[in-house]
């Protein structure tokens, strides 16, 4: 049997701490996952860096790779996998020498595809379109359709991940359209988070066959 060619993209609640290490050992060992991105807001760097330690070691026994959000110098203080770049957060070329060529350097594109071309031009990873569908995680600004993944994966061979409000029941256009990654939080995070990945990787693999 092939890989799927969509894989799942996990990103974090907002909340770290408490019961939730337990939660992601879990939730990754219910089936495969690709990443893990931990995404907090409003939080000292030396208290983020404390919280992300021990999700850090429970994706690392996993070989799953732990990608920091927005923030290149708790990636290097971290010694993460990568980070994901929003548009305001720094540009791929301080990253890249920052964190070393290995890094895996994501950036969010919104439905744009000049932002998508510029990405891929300045050496990221990866890149991000979104949101696909009202999001529950923050505020949608931008929509976009599964179109844009197709002409993405028709003329680039970067990777695209798709985000924003997918859960296990919406994703199968995205997985047609050539989505590399399917980036969730809520869709995991907002039950059983085991139900929730496994949920989400059967409908990946019928939306793959």
């Amino acid at each position: 049997m092939s890989e799927p060619s969509c894989q799942l993209y996990l990103i974090s609640p907002l909340e770290v701490g408490g019961a939730f290490p337990d939660r992601l050992a879990r939730a990754l060992d219910a089936g495969p996952v690709a990443a893990f991105q931990f995404r907090v807001k409003d939080v000292a760097e030396h208290e983020a860096a404390r919280l992300a330690e021990p999700l850090l070691r429970i994706c690392a026994d996993r070989e799953v790779a732990f990608i920091v959000n927005d923030s290149i110098s708790l990636a290097k203080r971290l010694g993460a996998d990568g980070v994901h770049l929003g548009q305001q957060d720094g540009s791929v070329a301080d990253a890249r020498a920052r964190l070393g060529k290995a890094a895996q350097i994501g950036v969010t594109c919104h439905d744009s595809r000049h932002l998508a071309m510029e990405a891929g031009e300045a050496g990221a990873d990866y890149v991000a379109f979104g949101a696909f569908f009202p999001s529950s995680t923050k505020d949608t600004k931008h929509v976009a359709e599964p179109e844009l993944l197709s002409w993405w994966a028709r003329l680039f061979e970067l990777p695209c991940v798709a985000i924003g409000g997918i859960t296990a029941a919406n994703c199968g256009p995205l997985v047609a359209a050539g989505a590399d990654f399917l980036a969730v939080s809520n869709a995991v995070w907002g039950g059983d988070e085991a139900d929730g990945v496994r949920a989400l990787v059967a409908a990946i693999a019928g939306a793959s066959a």
